[in-house]
């Protein structure tokens, strides 16, 4: 069993950790068939603590969390929640009892507004008992300005008229405005802009402050160094250890998430050839205001970056690329030849192949109740029918070669694609789209809410296709990703490229100086060539 921590002695200033934990957990466990997912797990955290539970995609974080949050039973142990016996038979029965979870897959109904969403667990009604508009509003709108994004949500627009980042606070003020004693935040951090962390990370300080215990998962270790007062690392279905935020270090902390070390987080870069005919061209585009001319190439053979803070026309970029927006003005080539895609359907045959893996799985990515199977042939589909007929042998060919090049870690491909983890589900959709063989793929923040390891292997995976001819462009909102894996780094600002950065120049201090449009623009030698 791991050692406990001193609280009362390690807890940051503000903190009202009671010595006594809260929520207090004795060899739980939980077996599906003959999987097991967590095994013998004792664990307690403190109210008035920011509490951290670290590991692996399917290192057992999101199966503990379920159980808290009344999703599953376990099937070993025993649970209290302060003092008393804890056995919750569903969330609203967990969150009667003051604990509620967010987590990672969005669970906001799109055709209902922002304010219905909010208060969709316990909406105000009047004297008849219909719902009361006026107060539902009125609530919505006072928990969005507690947390600090009032002035951005229209609590009045259907959710689905709203982009990722907002969603996502939609379905925290869902959680907050119940007032739990214990809120569970399963990477929903993840899909936050960098405009809506602060507001939200705000939030849970004053939260914890007031003696919310907060049990968070992310794997974006510089939220958990920022927010967390102390840590607990899983792996296998096992606490392995629990400890102050700060007294280990991050190779430590790596070492105990995966079992090993991991000594190069990104693979090593090489020289591409510029003489070579690009396989991307893009000259003068424009669309609504949003991109005002951009220039720009990617070579075979080379990893391209987006930067710059959020909103700037990143995602347009890569969206007009792919046939998505209407109305696109500027040239957009393949290969020499001019582009004109209706849709991400246009990539899928012919001879300029390129692929678009989304920034939402859950949305635009799979078919979530589908098999695995069925997720990574959905887009070649037609390619195994012969006279009619699917010709079975040759789809199980292609699954199983996908599923070895991504290594994605399935126990039953028959199983609803649902069921794998994060970081798993991320890796069908890149494979199910690497099936129709692109010269060019685009990517819009596909390391979101996955573990380093899995972070590991789809950089290799990229930097291999690369090295095969590839094209790549990837818009990322971690800038470590745009220094490690990207090859240059173009800067946007105001749907411009502000900087081109490649070599030297390409480090976190002029992606961000450049994104703040400070100072003289640098220039790689690419560029001026």
């Amino acid at each position: 069993m791991p050692h406990p921590v001193q609280y009362l002695e390690t807890a940051r200033e503000g903190a009202l950790i009671d010595a006594a934990p809260l929520l207090q957990l004795t060899g739980i466990g939980k077996s599906y068939g003959g999987v097991v997912a967590l095994r013998d797990v004792d664990f307690d955290a403190r109210r008035g603590s920011i509490h951290a539970v670290l590991g692996e995609n399917g290192a057992g974080k999101s199966t503990l969390m379920k159980i808290l949050a009344g999703v599953v039973r376990p099937t070993d142990g025993a649970i209290s929640l302060d003092g008393e016996v804890y056995s919750p038979t569903s969330p609203a029965d967990a969150a009667r009892s003051g604990i509620v979870c967010i987590f990672q897959e969005l669970s906001v109904i799109p055709d209902l507004s922002v304010a219905a969403n909010i208060c969709l667990a316990d909406p105000p009604r009047t004297r008849l008992g219909l719902i009361d508009r006026k107060r539902q509003a009125q609530m919505a709108r006072d928990v969005l300005w507690e947390m600090g994004v009032g002035q951005d949500i229209d609590v009045s627009r259907l959710c689905r008229e709203l982009p990722l980042s907002k969603r996502q606070i939609v379905e925290i003020a869902k959680a907050v405005i119940r007032r739990p004693k214990v809120l569970i935040l399963d990477e929903a951090t993840s899909a936050l802009t960098a405009s809506d962390v602060k507001p939200v990370t705000d939030l849970l300080r004053r939260l914890r402050d007031e003696g919310t215990l907060i049990l968070f998962i992310s794997h974006r270790m510089h939220e958990i160094e920022a927010l967390a007062d102390v840590c607990s690392i899983f792996r296998n279905g096992t606490h392995v250890e629990t400890y102050p935020t700060g007294s280990r270090s991050s190779d430590e902390i790596v070492q105990l998430m995966l079992g090993r070390s991991l000594t190069q987080v990104y693979p090593p870069k090489y020289q591409v050839h510029a003489t070579t005919e690009p396989n991307l061209s893009v000259k003068g585009l424009r669309w609504n205001g949003k991109l005002k001319g951009i220039d720009l190439q990617v070579m075979p053979g080379e990893i391209v970056g987006l930067g710059g803070l959020d909103g700037q026309g990143q995602q347009e970029i890569l969206q007009a690329i792919a046939g998505i927006l209407r109305g696109v003005g500027g040239t957009i080539c393949m290969h020499g030849t001019p582009l004109r895609a209706r849709g991400p359907g246009d990539g899928i045959s012919g001879d300029r192949r390129f692929a678009l893996v989304p920034e939402d799985r859950k949305y635009g990515g799979l078919f979530l109740p589908l098999s695995i199977g069925a997720n990574l042939t959905a887009p070649v589909m037609d390619t195994f029918a012969r006279f009619g007929i699917i010709s079975r042998k040759a789809e199980a060919g292609t699954v199983a070669r996908m599923v070895e090049q991504l290594q994605i870690r399935a126990e039953n491909l028959d199983h609803p694609v649902e069921t794998l983890s994060g970081g798993n589900q991320q890796k069908v959709v890149i494979a199910k789209w690497l099936a129709t063989k692109p010269s060019l793929l685009l990517l819009i923040d596909p390391t979101r809410g996955i573990d380093i390891g899995t972070k590991q292997e789809i950089y290799r995976l990229l930097r291999r296709l690369a090295e095969e001819g590839l094209a790549i462009m990837i818009y990322t909102t971690d800038y470590d990703e745009l220094v490690g894996l990207c090859d240059r780094a173009l800067i946007i600002y105001d749907g411009c490229v502000r900087a081109e950065l490649a070599g030297d120049d390409l480090s976190e201090h002029n992606i961000l100086k450049n994104a703040l449009n400070l100072g003289e623009v640098p220039h790689s030698r690419e560029a001026q060539q």
